[in-house]
């Protein structure tokens, strides 16, 4: 015989939230999303739901995954779909939103790109030529453009310091500036991902 089974609108609902959020993060070779992972993909998939702006943009996308450095919470996304999330943060408001649900924390979104190694004499495998955008000075210029979007950098200046350590200058529009305390995020973020420091100067 068959068993029949009754589920309530309430268990439904929280059914459909459970598996819906995995829609909206896909990690490489199916791993399974952390804790935080698991909280930035529910916050797009509740915006995906209930924010008329962002709704018909985020049905389109998913993140790759997301991590914590120092305050912010930095959040992994494709870069086939950069175009897209570009325009939510641009357009709709996407960071605001998200920075609601997360209080207290900023959040930023970094399209994800590999770096692919110099071939060597011993790393002759490599069939074919390594395209510049993924070596690792472009991967690190394009972090430094997806951390300051929508501002444009319009400058750049490399300090070798005393020591010889080195300090790199980006230039941004003073009519876009943003608040110090982002600029410092901007700033540890891109010394935790580069291992390299940067400083931010307004012409």
């Amino acid at each position: 015989t068959m068993t029949s089974f009754y589920y309530s609108p309430h268990e439904l609902k929280t059914s459909s939230k459970m598996f819906t959020w995995k829609n909206k993060i896909h990690k490489s070779q199916g791993a399974e999303p952390d804790n935080l992972e698991e909280q930035v993909a529910t916050a797009l998939y509740e915006l995906q739901v209930h924010n008329d702006k962002l709704k018909a943009n985020l049905r389109e996308v998913h993140m790759s995954s997301a991590k914590e450095i120092d305050n912010a919470i930095v959040v992994f996304v494709p870069v086939p779909q950069s175009g897209v999330w570009q325009k939510m943060i641009k357009e709709k408001g996407l960071i605001d939103e998200m920075e609601k649900k997360f209080s207290g924390k900023q959040v930023l979104i970094l399209t994800e790109r590999r770096i692919i190694r110099k071939e060597s004499r011993n790393t002759r495998q490599l069939k074919q030529l390594r395209p510049r955008s993924r070596t690792l000075t472009a991967v690190h210029e394009a972090i430094l453009d997806d951390l300051v979007f929508p501002s444009e950098i319009t400058g750049k200046r490399l300090r070798v310091r005393a020591d010889g350590s080195k300090l790199l200058k980006v230039h941004l529009p003073e009519d876009n500036k943003p608040p110090s305390d982002r600029l410092d995020t901007y700033v540890r973020v891109y010394k935790n991902l580069t291992g390299k420091d940067v400083t931010f100067q307004f012409v």
